[in-house]
């Protein structure tokens, strides 16, 4: 008998976790959230309208959310994915599966799925590798774990994207944390190149020899404002995952120079924005020379 998902936890009701609950609502699931937000008087309002919005019922920590689900899907930031992971255990039995699609590094994987293991429940990793929001449900996922394969083709019933690279954890990890090093990288390569050239006035000039280079990649176009923007927008978790793929970097012994810096600089414009009262623009498009600008005065 095939493996199949009819109810379906997700610990963690931020932006992944919502559009992952809207679309399998619509794929006829029935999902349940828990938020660590829920016990912030001043968001529990908005993480409730959200998941209503969604279909999606609220419960009231992870342990009652994860009891009676098929599926749990653990959608936080890197630094809870052991909290949850050891919560989430206290309530999961054999025959459930525990879906981690943190970006975390390979150990951080390792280290969660020993938590699961005593449940008797089975710790399957997932890779993200792309932005959730832009293809949704079908947003491709890297397994790894001793059930992958039958995960993955329960998960394509449901409309997502999954594809079993490995039968063991930290595989699928390892190939997210790479990855992040150049796109990561190549977000705060833009930021920083770009915050000098508008000061420099130098701007026009600079994007137009990026295109000549790289004629396909649409430096003049929207390119620039779209990875400034994943900095400006989530920063934070970013730098967090950077944090990640330098360990993983530092147990092989490799220096990480690269992800320590991305790190760096993602938190700086976080840091920044939030000197200026600045949040992330939800009316309007965002620009990378509007935000230059603000910081640009706000340091003279």
């Amino acid at each position: 008998m095939s493996l199949a998902f009819e109810r379906i936890a997700i610990i963690g009701f931020g932006e992944a976790g919502t559009i992952l609950g809207e679309e399998l609502v619509r794929a006829g699931c029935a999902v349940v959230t828990y938020d660590v937000l829920l016990a912030d008087a001043q968001r529990r309002q908005a993480v409730l309208e959200r998941a209503q919005r969604a279909g999606v019922r609220v419960c009231d920590g992870t342990p009652a959310a994860v009891q009676e689900a098929d599926l749990v899907i653990s959608a936080v930031t890197a630094s809870a994915s052991g909290e949850v992971a050891a919560l989430a255990a206290t309530r999961l039995r054999p025959g459930q599966v525990f879906l981690d699609i943190n970006s975390v590094a390979p150990a951080t994987k390792l280290v969660n799925a020993r938590s699961i293991e005593p449940s008797g429940a089975d710790f399957v990793e997932a890779a993200v590798m792309a932005p959730v929001p832009a293809q949704r449900l079908a947003v491709p996922m890297l397994l790894g774990g001793r059930r992958a394969a039958e995960v993955a083709q329960a998960l394509r019933a449901l409309g997502m994207n999954a594809t079993a690279i490995a039968d063991r954890v930290g595989v699928a990890a390892a190939v997210k944390m790479c990855r992040s090093i150049i796109i990561k990288g190549l977000e705060a390569l833009t930021l920083e190149s770009m915050l000098a050239a508008r000061r420099l006035g130098a701007e026009r000039e600079v994007l137009a020899s990026l295109h000549q280079s790289y004629p396909h990649m649409d430096w003049q176009g929207a390119l620039p404002d779209y990875l400034v923007s994943r900095v400006a927008e989530h920063g934070r978790r970013r730098a967090a995952e950077m944090r990640e793929v330098a360990r993983t970097l530092e147990e092989i012994g490799i220096d990480p120079m690269m992800a320590a810096a991305t790190a760096k600089r993602q938190d700086a414009l976080i840091d920044a924005m939030a000197s200026q009262g600045l949040g992330y623009p939800r009316d309007r498009a965002f620009s990378w020379r509007e935000l230059a600008d603000v910081i640009a005065n706000s340091e003279n």
